[in-house]
């Protein structure tokens, strides 16, 4: 071969060493990727703290079984204090107050969330009177021993193309852990309905233990928001980010193929 031809191959493959988002495409395509992967929910479990773990070790959440759809009503004639999870505590709901799970029950849900804790990212909040929004949400976590901690979540802080409706909001970005010690708490106004979408990225699923494998089980699927031209965007994102992956695998093999000789 010409020796400037092996020399040109050389430098080649060693920028594919060193980068391994080296692509043929275009610099306007990597700044569309950029761009991408600001909008996209990272479904990648190494992204959620399970480095620890081998990637194929960990369970896979169905798509179709990561919702949960809660159901608040106030009604009562005066504003009360309503409590979502708290599983721990079992505290009862205020007069005229009254929280059911569309999927399972309320019970139900505080029950399993004891021994099968899980995460949330993503939240729909729909509200019968748009003035529930200025209510906020705390996040409180109780121990036994008496300690709380509370985080304070504003909804009108949330931003989505969805939340020009103006009883509707969207927020992508809403994080809660649930455990038995973590409860939701906020104020319901008389004669309001609240009705809140959560969807679940990452749980633990205790009966794994019985077949061998990890407890984590986390969803690698986007979180669809309802929106067809954003859901297509990340599901174009996940299928590019796919295949980069498979390129960089391949490009490891090749190089411990070439170390070997």
């Amino acid at each position: 071969m010409n020796p400037y031809q092996d020399e040109i191959l050389r430098y080649q493959e060693e920028a594919e060493e060193d980068f391994d988002n080296y692509d043929e495409d275009s610099l306007d395509e990597d700044i569309d990727d950029q761009y991408l992967d600001l909008m996209e929910d990272s479904y990648d479990p190494m992204d959620y703290g399970y480095s620890h773990y081998n990637r194929s070790a960990l369970g896979k959440i169905d798509p179709n079984d990561r919702t949960l759809t809660v159901v608040v009503k106030n009604e009562g004639t005066a504003a009360a204090e309503a409590i979502l999870f708290g599983g721990n505590e079992g505290a009862g709901q205020a007069t005229g107050v009254t929280v059911t799970v569309e999927e399972s029950s309320h019970n139900e849900v505080r029950e399993e969330s004891k021994s099968n804790p899980f995460k949330i990212q993503g939240m729909k909040m729909s509200v019968s009177n748009a003035l529930q929004f200025d209510n906020v949400l705390k996040l409180t976590r109780r121990s036994a021993t008496g300690s709380v901690e509370t985080r304070v979540y504003q909804p009108r802080n949330a931003t989505s193309p969805q939340n020009l409706n103006s009883g509707l909001i969207d927020d992508h970005s809403f994080e809660a852990e649930v455990t038995g010690q973590d409860s939701i708490r906020f104020t319901v106004n008389a004669g309001t309905t609240a009705v809140f979408t959560f969807t679940i990225k990452a749980r633990a699923n205790m009966a794994n233990l019985l077949k061998g494998r990890s407890v984590a089980e986390v969803s690698r699927a986007p979180r669809t928001t309802g929106l067809p031209q954003i859901d297509l965007l990340q599901e174009r994102n996940r299928q590019r980010r796919l295949q980069q992956r498979k390129i960089a695998q391949l490009r490891a093999k090749r190089r411990r193929l070439k170390s070997r000789r």
